[in-house]
């Protein structure tokens, strides 16, 4: 049984760290399962993919299809070129797509019209929000997809609705769990931790990267300035490459505000578990922090993560910077409320995972 395994951004090694490493487990045991491991090449920054890698125990990519760059479209149009080239010259019994990255969407479009079959980790998560071109990924993907691997009944609902047969439908919980428990005993400091003298639950760690709200410069400042002024404690930034062009070009600074370089997993998780709180328009951290129980501040208008504000520790407040002052006061005023970690986010995704993938090698043959 041959499977490829894709990833192509900071997500996609999160998740598949841990489905390697079962799939090796399986192997030393004698089951006769290989995967090839193929980057995309979508995220090529070294603190964005490579340290990822390194930290993560992730083996070198058996390929690199080097897409990375240029607009959507160009960067899909190139995975796709790439992997099709791929699977002519060497061909597998299974792609594995993870999450609801560009190169997801791109690869399994390539598996399927070459009548490979798709399984997909994470699948069934839905926003309803369709200026966010991580939900046309999922729904093109799902349409898809032969197999569904989902982190909540909540997606199990979705795919149900969908139309998709249960019997290919999966709930083995959370993956990125996996590597975070695996981890969480090696979380170290960054370099900002001692620069600035930070303290347990002394200071925010703030994330921003979605075009809705870090393209709009005029809605950029307008969050930060409300950050700024309604925080009791330092806001620390480890700044995406695309934000912080946008504010070089804006010239914005505080004495409040520490910008830094995006860090590596082990490094921003443990800022993540020792903050007052993680305000973020991601929704992989929406995840962590809840399993953390640290408070966790969404500013988005809806989420593919409702798990995290129904059982977790998340709010979510909205993209207007207005949403900030009343949500900052009940922080720090210790009013958030207790969260919980969702069914099977336990640590044992991938173990669930693999073992389906075994059994289903008859069916793929």
């Amino acid at each position: 049984m041959k499977i490829d395994i894709i990833a192509g951004a900071r997500p996609n090694f999160i998740k598949i760290a841990p489905l390697i490493e079962t799939i090796n487990k399986f192997k030393k045991n004698g089951k006769d399962i290989n995967y090839r491991l193929v980057h995309t090449g979508q995220h090529y920054d070294k603190n964005m993919s490579g340290s990822f890698f390194e930290q993560l125990g992730i083996p070198d990519p058996d390929v690199n299809l080097g897409a990375g760059g240029g607009t959507q479209a160009e960067q899909t149009a190139a995975i796709m070129m790439g992997y099709e080239k791929l699977l002519l010259l060497e061909p597998v019994d299974l792609c594995v797509v993870v999450g609801d990255v560009t190169s997801t969407m791109a690869c399994t479009i390539v598996a399927r019209k070459l009548t490979i079959p798709v399984a997909h980790i994470e699948a069934g998560i839905r926003s309803g929000d369709w200026t966010m071109p991580e939900e046309i990924n999922r729904v093109v993907t799902d349409s898809i997809t032969n197999y569904f691997f989902t982190t909540t009944v909540t997606a199990v609902e979705n795919l149900i609705k969908q139309g998709v047969d249960e019997s290919h439908i999966f709930f083995v919980g959370n993956i990125m769990i996996d590597t975070f428990f695996k981890n969480r005993n090696h979380f170290k400091p960054p370099l900002i931790w001692n620069q600035l003298q930070l303290k347990k639950e002394d200071y925010l760690l703030l994330t921003m990267h979605r075009p809705s709200n870090v393209d709009d410069k005029e809605k950029l400042i307008a969050f930060l300035t409300q950050i700024i002024n309604n925080s009791k404690v330092p806001v620390v930034f480890p700044v995406h490459p695309r934000t912080s062009k946008i504010l070089q070009e804006m010239c914005f600074e505080s004495d409040s505000l520490h910008l830094i370089e995006p860090l590596s997993y082990l490094e921003f998780n443990y800022l993540a578990e020792n903050a007052k709180a993680v305000i973020t328009d991601s929704g992989g951290i929406t995840e962590e922090t809840t399993v953390m129980g640290v408070p966790c501040i969404t500013l988005r208008n809806s989420t593919e993560r409702p798990e995290t504000i129904t059982i977790g520790t998340n709010e979510l407040i909205g993209s207007n910077p207005q949403a900030i002052p009343p949500i900052l006061k009940k922080l720090f005023e210790n009013q958030w409320k207790k969260g919980k970690i969702p069914e099977k986010w336990d640590g044992k995704t991938a173990e669930r995972i693999v073992e389906i993938l075994w059994n289903l090698r008859d069916d793929l043959n």
